[in-house]
């Protein structure tokens, strides 16, 4: 593979909760580009208020900036490079057309299509982490084009978990199932699935996301991707980059405590995008009972450190 080039917009949230995590996603996906392979010059990075961005940050959210973004990539890829592609932030369906929420005019399916056919590369991932998200993938599916989103319907409008967890799949070792560094798309893809999965089992709600990917350009994406399936062959060999970067802690013990830690911070996350959906008096006792939790692990990787 050659070059990456990537593209990250965090859109419109709906409301200061959603807002704080969407960028927080996002900002980690940026900070992680470089260690992954990403060069400065190639990261692009939009966000919805961008005096709220990192220092990577390279413009506001809109149809403009996006539109300008990928015929710039369009100017500097070759045939042997990457555009990787991912929306964070919410999405809407209405009037058999879905669109990613943006300031200003939104952004459609349709308007995505004529940026990627402009593309010279042979391979396009597109990642739409946002609610009704999935005609996307009919509308974008093709020939050396990765599409993966977070819904497998317009009508799954409510908002999504699968952007957190898809993030963290391809900026830690936590997805790695094959242990060989590098995180596939399908990896991350599998990974974000089944933690969105967990979730709602946890809380005993009905789950109003389902995921999809689509590698084979047939514009039906795939929900569960096996052996037998024609989707999941291309996923399988993409990826940004390799992981790790000799950070972290090398003791089993600490990178365990670590890693017990951040599955404590990724439920509060979660249970703050389920927050609408659960009973107010539950909701609060599980966040206070999840930060005691966090507390105490922190407490003992202290301890472990000073060891």
């Amino acid at each position: 593979m050659g070059r990456v080039f990537l593209l990250i917009v965090v859109g419109l949230a709906g409301d200061p909760e959603h807002h704080e995590l969407f960028r927080k996603w996002g900002a980690t996906l940026a900070e992680a580009s470089q260690p992954l392979g990403v060069a400065p010059d190639r990261l692009v990075y939009l966000v919805d208020e961008p005096d709220e961005g990192s220092k990577r940050v390279t413009g506001g959210a809109t149809r403009e900036e996006v539109t300008k973004a990928l015929q710039t990539f369009a100017t500097q890829a070759g045939p042997d490079d990457t555009v990787f592609i991912t929306l964070i932030g919410h999405g809407t369906y209405g009037g058999n057309v879905a669109r990613f929420n943006l300031r200003g005019p939104d952004m459609t399916p349709a308007d995505f299509g004529a940026l990627l056919a402009k593309l010279p590369t042979k391979q396009i991932v597109f990642v739409n982490t946002s609610s009704a998200s999935g005609p996307f993938v009919e509308e974008l599916s093709g020939p050396g084009r990765t599409i993966v989103t977070a819904t497998r319907t317009g009508a799954e409008q409510y908002a999504t978990l699968f952007g957190g967890p898809f993030v963290e799949a391809l900026t830690s070792e936590a997805a790695d199932a094959d242990k060989n560094r590098r995180i596939s798309i399908l990896e991350a893809f599998n990974f974000a699935k089944s933690e969105v999965e967990r979730a709602y089992k946890r809380e005993g709600l009905l789950q109003t996301e389902h995921a999809l990917l689509d590698d084979d350009g047939d514009k039906a994406g795939s929900q569960a991707i096996s052996s037998t399936s024609t989707d999941g062959r291309v996923a399988a060999i993409l990826s940004l980059g390799s992981i790790g970067g000799g950070t972290g802690p090398i003791d089993p013990t600490l990178a365990a405590l670590y890693a017990e830690r951040r599955d404590l911070e990724r439920r509060v996350e979660n249970l703050r995008l389920l927050k609408g959906k659960m009973d107010p008096a539950r909701y609060t006792s599980e966040l206070e009972q999840l930060a005691l939790d966090i507390a105490r692990k922190t407490r003992e990787i202290r301890a472990a450190e000073e060891q």
